[in-house]
């Protein structure tokens, strides 16, 4: 996983560079009790139009698919073995522990994905929006995610969820116990930290207009966030 920036699937080497140079995502907001608990959680976030044709969820086309094999082929045997005790990673498995998750049950994003790999044979397609993710993912170590945009009522950030609250709009949306950390718009949360994303928030089909985020723990540079988020950006955004 590296931070040096790389042009994703789609785009030019030289309009990648400059993309990437001039890329600036949104620094979301966090509560004063979740800054005092865990300093170096932050959130980042990009609103973007998407440019693929087709639907979010329909067949990759060959490009990201073909990044998805090298990915694969990359990721086998003792390198995705030892890509646990890699610093960003690690980073994540810290911060795991930190707020009571035992990273050997609930694993972090990346161990989650390097494991279905290695059930799998592969890094096999899940649709144009998931691959995306994924690649950007195994590139950097960074997860993120993605809302549709229409349902976000401003700026992204992190608190913990109240009494009574629940994950998101929908009339079928799960009550949260009171102190659960969410991610949460001006109104109401929209996912739970590092867990599910609130039903009927999620993009679906040929939705255009998406909001990606990306959490950053301690330990984990900016650097790398950024980049995860970009990759996706401009991946999804390439006619």
């Amino acid at each position: 996983m590296s931070p040096q920036p790389q042009p994703p699937p789609g785009s030019s080497p030289a309009r990648g560079a400059s993309s990437q140079e001039a890329f600036a995502p949104e620094h979301g907001w966090c509560s004063q009790d979740v800054q005092r608990e865990l300093p170096g959680l932050a959130l980042l976030s990009n609103e973007i139009l998407v440019g693929r044709a087709g639907s979010l969820t329909g067949s990759s086309p060959a490009d990201i698919s073909s990044r998805l094999r090298e990915l694969s082929n990359r990721l086998r045997g003792a390198a995705a073995v030892g890509m646990r005790r890699e610093p960003i990673p690690v980073a994540y498995r810290v911060f795991f522990r930190h707020i009571g998750l035992d990273p050997e049950n609930a694993r972090t994003p990346i161990e989650a994905a390097v494991l279905e790999r290695m059930l799998r044979g592969g890094f096999l397609s899940e649709g144009l929006l998931a691959d995306v993710l994924t690649i950007a993912l195994i590139d950097t170590g960074v997860p993120v995610w993605a809302l549709d945009a229409d349902t976000v009522d401003g700026p992204l950030g992190i608190r913990a969820s109240g009494a009574g609250e629940r994950l998101g709009r929908s009339p079928e949306a799960p009550e949260l116990p009171p102190g659960r950390l969410v991610i949460a718009d001006a109104s109401l949360p929209l996912a739970v930290l590092f867990g599910e994303l609130a039903p009927g928030h999620e993009p679906r089909g040929r939705v255009r207009r998406l909001l990606l985020f990306a959490l950053q723990v301690a330990g984990v540079p900016d650097l790398y966030v950024e980049e995860a988020l970009w990759m996706c950006s401009a991946a999804l955004e390439s006619a």
